[in-house]
């Protein structure tokens, strides 16, 4: 059918408006299938800083055992894996009269003093009369590698929290009770 005047074939322009609008429907659902994908995908990773499970304790729940790159050291591991690049929350018990040689460790690391105090220097020196008591509640935040090193007169306990894999690195290799 033409109509005369206007210029239009009308057969030919239901036949060309349906090609239009089938292609245009093939289209829209194919192109949709990859959206689709991906967003399944998404779905299944867990968020930035989510973990598989809510997570509370009450201090009497904590389990703690020996450290033995620390011998004396009691730690009680709260989020973890330590050796894996996860995000790791743990606390550490030291007991009186206690020191730590100058160390590193290889992630940044947070410490918030649990209870007690804990005396903290900076360097490959270890000088008890140029560290800070850090007492309860205070808080210590160290980049990668800054070399430390703590010493305690009473009980203390930190907490502390990183992303791992969590280590103790001497700088005088001599100074790792492990290795004594």
């Amino acid at each position: 059918m033409y109509l005369a005047g206007a210029g239009i074939n009308h057969q030919k322009a239901r036949n060309t408006k349906a090609s239009v609008l089938h292609l245009e429907e093939v289209h829209m659902k194919h192109s949709s299938i990859p959206l689709i994908l991906a967003a399944m995908c998404l779905s299944s990773l867990p968020a930035a800083g989510q973990h598989a499970e809510h997570v509370m304790l009450d201090p009497s729940e904590l389990v703690w055992k020996d450290l033995p790159s620390l011998p004396g050291v009691k730690i009680a591991v709260i989020e973890g894996p330590l050796d894996q690049a996860v995000p790791i929350t743990f606390r550490l018990k030291f007991p009186p009269n206690f020191k730590v040689m100058p160390h590193w460790h290889p992630g940044i690391e947070h410490i918030t003093i649990i209870s007690g105090t804990l005396n903290m220097g900076l360097g490959a020196v270890f000088d008890p009369s140029k560290t800070r008591a850090l007492s309860t509640g205070s808080v210590s935040i160290m980049q990668p590698k800054t070399q430390h090193y703590v010493w305690t007169s009473e009980e203390a306990i930190g907490q502390i929290h990183s992303i791992g894999p969590w280590s103790v690195n001497y700088v005088n290799p001599a100074d790792d009770p492990a290795k004594k």
